[in-house]
């Protein structure tokens, strides 16, 4: 699901909120695999670059989770 989310950020060159919000929900479920990690890394590269731009007002992103192994 994560890796869907980010496909279609990129897709549309924004991170709506709704997706934002489900993003943290399986974050904090801890439902996701190391690619998923990855993925989330990419995604925040290209907001920090502006290739994709938040619909969220806030200036914070989640924080990315620290992956030791698969879940």
């Amino acid at each position: 699901m994560i890796r869907t989310l980010i496909a279609s950020a990129f897709q549309t060159g924004y991170l709506s909120v709704e997706s934002e919000g489900l993003l943290h929900q399986v974050l904090t479920t801890k439902c996701y695999q190391t690619e998923d990690i990855k993925a989330l890394n990419y995604l925040y590269e290209a907001i920090r670059a502006g290739q994709i731009k938040r619909e969220s007002c806030s200036q914070h992103l989640m924080e990315l989770p620290v992956c030791h192994k698969s879940h």
